[in-house]
C-alpha cells in the first residue's frame, strides 16, 4: 500500500473534488459539527489578539500620559473582554466536546450505512471487505481518511482567521514613521531584511518539512498497521476473551502471544517508528525549531528598532511582536495543513472508492401480496448460480417447488449446496441462470425489503445483541411483550425464562464492562433464543439453518416432537447434518454436488437405497 501511496499523484483539482465531496458527506450526516468546530478554532485564533491590543494599549498609556481614568478603562475593558472570551470558549468547547464524542459513532456509520445499503454479494465479497478494512486500518493506526478530514478543516480555517488577525494587529508596524533623522539608517533596513527574511524562512521551509515527514510516515504505513494488527490481538484482545481462558491455562498461550508481539512491534525501539523518530522526525523538528527560535530573534530585532527610533511606544512593542509571530505561525500553519491535505487525499480517496461501490441488483418495485390465507408458493425453476470471481457452479439445475405449510428438510455433505440454495430463496444472491418465483412472479420483480419480509432465517452463524432480551426477541426497541414470552415457550424457554431471567424481558444478555448487570448464555440457550427471535416475526416462511447444532440430544427432541405447534402454519425449511431431524419433515431434499439429487419423505428416500440411504447409515452405525 505505501508503495501505490508514493506513487500515486492526485492534481490538485482531484484533490480539491476529493475534500469538496468528502465534506458534504459529513454535513448530510451531522450538520452542527463544522459550525460547532469551525467556531471553536475561530475564538480560538483571535482571543489573543484581543488581550493583546488592549494589553499594547494599557502599557502605552501607562508609560506616557498615565491618565487615571484611562487606565482603569482599559484594564475594566482587559477584564471583561478576558471573560467574554472566555465564556465564550468554555462554551465552544463543551460543544465540541459533545461533537466530538458524536463523530466517533456518525464517522464509522457512514460506512455501516453502505454495507447495508451494499448488495450482499458484494458485501460478501473479499475484495469489498479488504477494501473497508484498509480504511478502518488507515483510520484506528494513524488518524488518516475521515478523522483526519474532519480534524484539518476546522484548524485550517483557525489558521486563517489567526494569519487575518496577526495582519490586522503588525500593518501598522510598517506604515508608522520613525523620527526623521532615523529613516535613512542601515541598521533599521538591515533589521527589516533580517526579519522578513527570518518569517520567509519558516515560512518555506516548514511545509517542506511537513511534507518530508509525511511521505515518510506514509512510506511505512503498512507496517504500522500490521504492527498495530498484532498489538491489538496479541498484546491486548488475546488476555481479554473469556472463551480463550482454559487454552491460555493449558497451552500458555500467553507465552506465544508476547514472543509474537515483541517480534512484530513497531513501535519498539528498534521498530520503525522509533528510527524515523530518532532520524528524520528528530531532525527535522531540530531544524524546525531553531528556524522558529531565529525568526523570533529578527522579528524582535527589527520591532525593537523602530521603537528606539520613535515610531511608537513600549506598548506596540508586545502588540507587533506578538501579532507577527502569531501570524507567521499562522501561515506556517496553513501551509503545513494543506500540505497533509494533499497526503490524506489519498487515504479520503480510497473512501469514496468504497462508498462508490455500485450495486447491481435489480431491486423490484411489485408490492409483495400480503394473502390473509397466507398461501405463497416458492419455485426453484431451473436454477443454477456461482459466486462472483468462480468459474464453478455452487447449484447447477435446480428444480423445485413448495408451499406455505410443508415442512422441507434440506440435507447434503458440506460443500453440496445447502447453504447457497438459502442464500438464492432469500435473495440474498440472485440466480445465475434460471429464476426463482413467488406465486408464479420472478422474485427479482419484487420490493426487495418487501420481497426479504417474507422470510424469517436463523442462520447458522447468527448474532445475538448485547441488549435486553426482550428487544433480542423482537430484534427492535419496541416489542409486544405477550407475544416475546410465547415465543421463548414455544422455543423451549420457558423454565430458563423463569428461573435465569430475574428480570423478565428486561434482563440484558452478556456482561460486559459497560453491562455488569447481564447473564450469561449457554450456546444452547443462544440457539434457542435466535429461534424465538425467528418465530417473532411471524414471517410466513421460516428458514432454520443447524437450528439445533448446539441443543443436546434432549433438548433436540423437545424441539422437533414440539415442531407443528412451533412452526403452525408457516413454511419450515431445515438445514441440518442431523438426519435424525429430518423424520419430522413432510418431504427431504438431498443435494449433492449442487444439484439435488433426491428428494421425497424419510421412508421413501430410505428403500430407494440412495444418497440419503448412505448418509443416514453412515450416521447410524454409530448407533448401532
Amino acid at each position: 500500500m505505501s508503495q501505490n501511496n508514493e506513487k500515486e499523484q492526485l492534481s490538485w483539482r482531484e484533490i480539491w473534488r476529493i475534500n469538496r465531496r468528502i465534506f458534504k458527506i459529513c454535513v448530510g450526516k451531522r450538520r452542527s459539527f463544522f459550525p460547532i468546530f469551525i467556531s471553536a478554532r475561530i475564538a480560538e485564533a483571535l482571543s489573543p489578539y484581543v488581550t493583546l491590543y488592549c494589553s499594547a494599549r494599557f502599557l502605552d498609556e501607562l508609560t506616557s500620559a498615565r491618565r487615571p481614568e484611562m487606565l482603569v478603562r482599559w484594564v475594566l475593558l482587559i477584564l471583561g473582554l478576558t471573560a467574554v472570551m472566555g465564556l465564550v470558549k468554555a462554551l465552544l468547547g463543551r460543544l465540541k466536546d459533545w461533537e466530538d464524542t458524536l463523530c466517533h459513532f456518525w464517522q464509522y456509520w457512514i460506512y455501516g450505512e453502505k454495507a447495508l445499503d451494499m448488495d450482499f454479494a458484494k458485501a460478501d465479497d473479499a475484495e469489498s471487505s479488504d477494501q473497508l478494512v484498509q480504511i478502518m486500518q488507515a483510520s484506528q493506526f494513524s488518524g488518516r481518511g475521515l478523522p483526519h478530514f474532519l480534524g484539518v478543516l476546522p484548524r485550517l480555517v483557525g489558521a486563517f482567521f489567526k494569519v487575518a488577525g496577526g495582519i490586522a494587529l503588525s500593518v501598522s508596524l510598517f506604515t508608522l514613521p520613525v523620527e526623521p533623522w532615523a529613516r535613512e539608517l542601515p541598521l533599521l533596513k538591515v533589521g527589516l531584511a533580517l526579519a522578513v527574511g527570518g518569517i520567509l524562512g519558516v515560512l518555506l521551509l516548514t511545509p517542506v518539512l511537513t511534507g518530508k515527514r509525511l511521505k515518510a510516515w506514509i512510506a511505512v504505513t503498512e507496517a504500522g498497521k500490521a504492527g498495530n494488527r498484532f498489538f491489538s490481538f496479541y498484546g491486548y484482545q488475546l488476555y481479554r476473551e473469556d472463551k480463550r481462558a482454559l487454552d491460555m491455562r493449558m497451552y500458555r498461550q500467553d507465552l506465544y502471544g508476547r514472543k509474537v508481539n515483541a517480534d512484530n512491534n513497531s513501535w519498539g525501539m528498534g521498530g520503525v517508528f522509533m528510527k524515523l523518530e530518532q532520524g528524520l522526525f528528530g531532525i527535522t523538528g531540530g531544524i524546525t525549531e531553531v528556524l522558529s527560535q531565529i525568526m523570533t530573534g529578527m522579528v524582535y530585532l527589527y520591532v525593537c528598532l523602530k521603537a528606539w527610533y520613535g515610531a511608537f511606544g513600549v506598548g506596540s512593542v508586545t502588540q507587533y511582536v506578538g501579532a507577527l509571530l502569531s501570524m507567521a505561525g499562522g501561515v506556517s500553519e496553513l501551509l503545513s495543513l494543506v500540505a497533509e491535505m494533499k497526503g490524506n487525499a489519498v487515504f479520503l480517496k480510497k473512501v469514496l472508492d468504497y462508498l462508490d461501490i455500485p450495486n447491481e441488483m435489480y431491486q423490484g418495485s411489485l408490492t409483495v401480496e400480503k394473502r390473509n390465507d397466507r398461501q405463497y408458493e416458492v419455485e426453484f425453476r431451473d436454477v443454477s448460480f456461482r459466486y462472483p470471481g468462480s468459474s464453478e457452479y455452487a447449484l447447477r439445475h435446480v428444480n423445485m417447488r413448495f408451499q406455505v405449510g410443508e415442512k422441507l428438510a434440506v440435507v447434503g455433505q458440506n460443500g453440496s449446496g445447502k447453504t447457497t440454495f438459502i442464500k438464492l430463496l432469500c435473495r440474498l444472491y440472485d440466480p445465475t441462470e434460471g429464476m426463482i418465483l413467488l406465486n408464479g412472479i420472478d422474485i427479482r420483480k419484487y420490493d426487495y425489503r418487501e420481497y426479504m419480509s417474507v422470510f424469517s432465517v436463523v442462520f447458522q452463524d447468527f448474532q445475538l445483541l448485547d441488549a435486553p432480551l426482550g428487544e433480542n426477541i423482537a430484534a427492535g426497541l419496541t416489542y409486544d411483550e405477550g407475544r416475546a414470552v410465547e415465543c421463548l415457550e414455544k422455543a423451549g424457554l420457558r423454565e430458563w425464562y423463569l428461573t435465569k431471567a430475574d428480570r423478565g424481558l428486561k434482563t440484558r444478555l452478556y456482561q460486559h464492562e459497560d453491562a455488569e448487570e447481564g447473564i450469561q448464555v449457554s450456546g444452547g440457550e443462544e440457539q434457542k433464543l435466535a429461534i424465538a427471535r425467528s418465530l417473532y416475526r411471524d414471517a410466513p416462511f421460516l428458514v432454520l439453518d443447524e437450528p439445533t447444532a448446539a441443543l443436546d440430544p434432549m433438548s433436540e427432541y423437545e424441539i422437533y416432537t414440539r415442531l407443528n405447534d412451533i412452526v403452525e402454519d408457516k413454511t419450515a425449511i431445515y438445514i441440518s447434518h442431523r438426519l435424525s431431524s429430518c423424520r419430522f419433515c413432510d418431504e427431504i431434499a438431498v443435494f449433492h454436488r449442487g444439484q439435488v439429487v433426491e428428494k421425497g419423505s424419510h421412508e421413501g428416500l430410505l428403500a430407494r437405497g440412495g444418497k440419503y440411504a448412505e448418509l443416514w447409515n453412515a450416521q447410524a452405525q454409530y448407533y448401532a
